[in-house]
């Protein structure tokens, strides 16, 4: 297939072109449907419509929230989005991924719950009188892609040649211990429990990207109790969800932002055909799902690939460094096939379903489509968040604006990837246009 930017007019292109390439996707002109409650282990979420956790590194030296952390996520809150999955939150200070990534501890939780406190009461104040906001807190260790100092400090929970090269990493370079493994699952725990104390709704065990609990999943090669066997693989993110479980209670949720295809080489990447690595293989994200199910999982957040490695896979873009071997449509078509063979498999989990924000205005479309054919319990957006943070009360009123919308040219991913607060360069442009400047054009 060849790469080809958005270039369409209306829904008809969108289809015709889908028809073209032989995808299969599915769309509705019934957005009203995206105005249906979900429950979530008790919790009622006022609509269909998640915002992703799209990270900022923009958070203070000890963690908390920065000026610009809490303007975006005020700016979320009001936007009419029932869900917020809350950005990545560091559980150990070795584990962020630039000295802006926030970290909850002790000493900066009110900080936190001030903060929750006010999303709540924007979010009420902008919507509905009943709108009740719902926060799902993400919990993470960057592994591979640790940089707590602003340099990369890897904490490696195996080696893979295709990571390796491209960040420099000898292949001698030590693996993280199985001993400073177990203690991170406690470290988890710790951080969940601040979570629920200041307020949030739930927690997010992070399994995606290839991030520390990610790369584990994919540690074919890996040697003793937390690699090799499919047991041995998922044995670090299963022991932390039953961890959190027994330290918070039945009424706390407990998600996973989950990749279900990394897209890299087996013995590599999870969620692989061993044969082909452009085929996506269910059998073990499926027996995964359904193991966090029984561990007390209450919502499965599906993603696939690595921004660090193949971001085409994970956010089909218009620019983003390289051009794809692949139609951008492809990739939409990939992550929604994925989630909506998630979704079958387990019909009473919710899955937030992943990969709309390339289609601009059409998305909603795609999104009503996936709820009408039961291939998804939410949809989630992630860089249209950062442009246009108002899109659900748009799309519920109607349809989103071209004029307001993201257009996947990756400048937010490109000042996060280099430790630079990140946002819309485009829509945001007084804010993060001088950012990017400064660090892009200054530099050439």
């Amino acid at each position: 297939m060849i790469f080809s930017p958005f270039n369409f007019k209306n829904l008809g292109d969108v289809k015709a072109e889908c028809e073209k390439l032989g995808l299969n996707l599915h769309f509705s002109e019934n957005l009203e449907i995206l105005k249906r409650k979900v429950n979530v282990n008790g919790v009622t979420i006022h609509n269909s419509l998640a915002v992703h956790p799209m990270e900022g590194s923009d958070g203070n030296e000890d963690g908390s929230p920065g000026e610009l952390t809490i303007r975006r996520s005020l700016r979320n809150a009001r936007g009419g989005a029932g869900l917020i999955w809350f950005e990545a939150i560091a559980v150990v200070p070795e584990g962020r991924a630039s000295t802006h990534q926030l970290m909850i501890n002790q000493e900066n939780k009110d900080n936190f719950k001030k903060l929750v406190e006010d999303m709540r009461s924007e979010a009420r104040k902008s919507n509905d009188q009943d709108f009740e906001l719902v926060i799902i807190a993400q919990l993470t260790h960057s592994g591979r892609f640790s940089r707590p100092k602003g340099i990369l400090e890897p904490v490696i929970g195996c080696h893979d040649p295709h990571m390796d090269t491209k960040y420099n990493v000898s292949p001698d370079a030590p693996i993280v211990t199985d001993d400073k493994l177990e203690a991170l699952e406690d470290k988890f725990v710790e951080a969940a429990r601040l979570a629920k104390e200041v307020g949030f709704d739930g927690v997010d065990i992070k399994g995606c990207h290839k991030y520390l609990a990610s790369e584990l999943l994919g540690a074919f090669t890996r040697e003793g109790k937390y690699g090799g066997t499919f047991e041995g693989r998922t044995r670090f993110l299963l022991n932390i969800v039953d961890k959190v479980r027994k330290a918070v209670g039945d009424k706390f949720i407990i998600g996973s932002r989950l990749n279900i295809y990394d897209g890299i080489p087996y013995p590599y990447g999870f969620g692989v055909d061993k044969e082909d690595v452009n085929k996506f293989d269910e059998s073990e994200p499926l027996k995964l799902t359904g193991k966090l199910r029984e561990k007390g999982v209450n919502i499965i957040n599906v993603t696939m690939g690595t921004p660090y490695l193949n971001p085409h896979v994970n956010r089909p873009f218009d620019k983003g460094g390289y051009i794809p071997n692949e139609h951008p449509l492809e990739g939409v078509a990939r992550l929604a096939n994925g989630i909506e063979k998630m979704q079958k498999a387990y019909p009473d989990l919710p899955i937030v379903g992943t990969g709309y924000s390339w289609l601009r205005e059409f998305s909603p479309y795609l999104a009503a489509g996936s709820l009408e054919n039961g291939n998804a319990t939410l949809i989630g957006y992630g860089r249209q968040g950062i442009a246009y943070p108002d899109f659900a009360k748009d799309i519920l009123a109607g349809g989103l604006k071209r004029n307001k919308c993201c257009i996947s040219c990756s400048k937010c991913a490109d000042l996060l990837r280099t430790g630079q607060h990140s946002g819309c360069v485009v829509r945001d442009s007084e804010i993060y246009a001088p950012i990017y400047v400064k660090k892009f054009k200054n530099n050439a």
